[in-house]
């Protein structure tokens, strides 16, 4: 089960094809001599979409993702042996990849090949780093996966799927021993999490394992997520009961045999790890993190130049925020100001069901609102829906502060902006507004779906993705409405810039943990003497950079560069510059690497110049 979140993680997109000049066709005289170009083409596309095809079909797990239902009551190999089958299959592909002429390419399908043949070398020269991460942490894992699967993902229409759900349940059984034995590999290697990081897990799984039929009192989560999507059924009360007796069955057969299994495994495994943070620990740790930033950036950004673009934003923000203070009136330096913003009650609803609920209902309309004013922005729009939910109740605790998972491809499930209502203190209502704008409109539901929804594009494109184009994104989207005149309540923009900051500050403890050797409390203390966020905030983020080193720096260095390339676009084009264009050549090419993206707005500005 090494990839059990969603495929987009491991494959690259690339350009749609009809936003670039194809190649001058030979004249009607030369007929003969233009059918190779077209065959060519058509092999490259269709060795994008067999391959992607079979990758899909090779994985149960994405198969769900995607409304398959081939192989619903499995999940995905986890075993060493089929991670060596996939490495030999990506360097076949490599072999059948370079066996297509790129001169008869088209110039759209040539940013493709270019970017499948980066990919798959990416992933075969990465292959030796495969044990360098946590298969359980904090923030995600099997553990964790396989309930938020199970609830999220796995439909329940008809009898089949209630017993693939079943099946699923029993096959919990050798995802945990696969999993465990992964562990075993990596402790071998010297590669343990922290010691922070198996009460979290450990207490996440115990999570699965409350209630019934486990124990007396209410409905385990995953007893009660059947029965709920059962009971939708038109089916006979017989039949109804025997199903659920069936999965009560493999609850107590096999799921908690198994998490009884891993969190036993969990507790002797703590005994071997230390303190040490940073990814420098490990074998020839240094190169794995700088391969892990040029990878996660898309740049050639060193540890030290990222960590100092962090320190410089982090100043520039202060500044703005001081004039923020001064607006409002507050007497007083910067630190006292954030201290009023993280204390003051004002910002903050009840820890309650009345507060959580308030809160979901005002963010549900920050996006109503801005779905009204997105003519202004952009050309194309999402045509899947977006729903606004709480975290669920079994994650909540050592979930992230808001995440957002895409829509089904064939419409069954809208996008979801997943806000951690856990712990209302960490989210005051001043940052409401921009994290809406974030993970829903016009950030990540904006970007993905539409991406997904591309047509003539391989799969690979609209599926895959790179994290400093996504998270980039996100965090350009925070600062577009501040643009159209929103934010109108200057705590509300200071919850814009406090969103910044915490952003540029990922660039400092990032590189500051992981080759800097700093400590996790060293990390936290930035935070707290550098943020208005909550201490509590400051814990899961340091928590974050450890368990997934460079990660956190894609947001501000994409940011950047999107911010940098509309600018030099708007000095070059001056009156002829369109907002709405400018966001159509981001978007309607699909995730990229940022001197891709570069690539795309530099043509689209030479175009527009020689018009």
């Amino acid at each position: 089960m090494r990839k059990l979140t969603f495929i987009a993680a491991a494959v690259s997109v690339a350009l749609l094809g009809g936003c670039q000049q194809m190649q001058e066709q030979p004249t009607s005289a030369s007929s003969v001599q233009s059918q190779p170009v077209q065959s060519e083409i058509d092999k490259a596309n269709a060795f994008f979409e067999d391959t992607f095809n079979r990758d899909i079909m090779n994985s149960p797990v994405s198969q769900t993702y995607m409304g398959i239902k081939k192989d619903y009551g499995k999940w995905d190999d986890g075993s060493e042996e089929r991670a060596l089958a996939d490495f030999e299959q990506k360097k076949a592909d490599l072999v059948a990849l370079n066996a297509i002429n790129r001169d008869l390419l088209d110039d759209a399908t040539k940013v493709s090949y270019d970017l499948k043949k980066q990919d798959l070398e990416n992933d075969i020269a990465d292959f030796k780093w495969r044990y360098y991460n946590y298969p359980v942490n904090q923030m995600f894992g099997v553990h964790s996966m396989i309930p938020a699967f199970l609830i999220n993902q796995h439909q329940i229409t008809d009898v089949s799927d209630a017993k693939a759900y079943i099946s699923r349940l029993n096959g919990v059984t050798t995802v945990i021993d696969q999993l465990i034995k992964d562990l075993e590999v990596r402790a071998d290697k010297g590669i343990i999490a922290p010691k922070f990081v198996f009460p979290h897990v450990v207490d996440s799984s115990k999570n699965i394992l409350h209630g019934a039929p486990f124990d007396s009192g209410d409905d385990s989560t995953l007893l009660a997520d059947f029965k709920r999507k059962v009971a939708a059924l038109d089916i006979a009360d017989s039949e109804r009961s025997a199903l659920i007796s069936d999965a009560e069955k493999a609850l107590k057969a096999a799921v908690k045999p198994s998490y009884t299994k891993l969190i036993n495994f969990l507790a002797q495994l703590e005994k071997r790890a230390d303190e040490r943070d940073g990814a420098w620990k490990f074998p020839d740790g240094e190169t794995f993190y700088n391969n892990a930033l040029a990878r996660t950036t898309t740049t050639e950004l060193t540890a030290k130049e990222i960590h100092s673009i962090g320190l410089a934003e982090v100043a520039r923000i202060h500044d703005e925020m001081r004039a923020i203070k001064d607006k409002v009136g507050f007497e007083g330096d910067l630190q006292a100001f954030m201290q009023f913003m993280k204390t003051d009650k004002q910002f903050y609803y009840p820890n309650t069901a009345e507060g959580k609920q308030r809160y979901l209902d005002e963010a549900t309309a920050l996006i109503d609102n801005m779905k009204t004013r997105l003519d202004e922005l952009f050309i194309v729009k999402p045509k899947a829906g977006l729903k606004v939910k709480a975290v669920e109740a079994f994650r909540e605790k050592a979930a992230g502060k808001a995440f957002y998972q895409q829509p089904a491809p064939d419409g069954s499930r809208p996008g979801i902006y997943y806000a951690n209502l856990y712990d209302m203190e960490a989210m005051p209502t001043y940052q409401m507004e921009a994290l809406a704008y974030h993970e829903g409109i016009p950030g990540h539901h904006m970007q993905i779906a539409i991406a997904q929804e591309l047509d003539g594009v391989p799969k690979f494109r609209k599926f895959g993705g790179y994290t400093a184009y996504i998270e980039g994104w996100g965090l350009y989207s925070e600062l577009v409405p501040k643009e159209m005149g929103l934010y109108e309540d200057p705590y509300s923009d200071f919850g814009r810039l406090s969103m910044e900051l915490w952003r540029a500050c990922r660039l400092v403890v990032d590189t500051g943990i992981h080759a800097m050797k700093w400590t996790r409390q060293e990390g936290i203390d930035y935070y707290v003497n550098n943020t208005p966020n909550a201490t509590s905030d400051a814990v899961k983020m340091v928590e974050r950079h450890i368990v997934m080193p460079s990660q956190a720096t894609a947001y501000k260095v994409g940011m950047l560069k999107i911010l940098e390339l509309r600018e030099a676009a708007k000095e070059k084009l001056g009156e002829k510059f369109d907002i709405r264009e400018f966001h159509d050549v981001v978007l309607k090419n699909g995730a990229v690497p940022l001197n891709v993206l570069e690539q795309f707005v530099d043509q689209w500005v030479a175009k527009k110049q020689a018009a």
